[in-house]
């Protein structure tokens, strides 16, 4: 297991944990908004790292995708709309990880 496995599932639990608190956190009486606080800091960190791994996750599948349809239109030119189809789903996780994002700021 590379350190960057680790880091991801880390960085995942915690968003989890995080979205998991906000979410529960109901406003109790005379604590000044406290609960309230804590559960946008933890819908802003779930949107941000939503954000953040899409786009990383966007990128590195762009980057692959690319350069092997690069390389296949090299030999077959006929290839190159085909596989700049691939290159356009891989782009769709990133806007899906930005609307996901917009979803959880909504609920702030």
């Amino acid at each position: 297991m590379t350190w960057l496995t680790r880091f991801a599932g880390l960085a995942f639990t915690s968003v989890l944990l995080c979205a998991g608190w906000a979410w529960a956190a109901e406003p109790a009486a005379g604590d000044g908004g406290r609960n309230e606080i804590i559960r946008v800091v933890g819908l802003a960190a779930a949107a941000a790292v939503t954000v953040s791994f899409s786009v990383l996750g966007a990128g590195h599948a762009v980057g692959r995708i690319g350069a092997a349809a690069l390389g296949a239109a090299a030999e077959k030119p006929e290839l190159l709309p085909r596989s700049l189809l691939f290159v356009a789903l891989a782009e769709g996780l990133a806007v899906l990880g930005f609307a996901l994002a917009m979803v959880l700021v909504q609920k702030m």
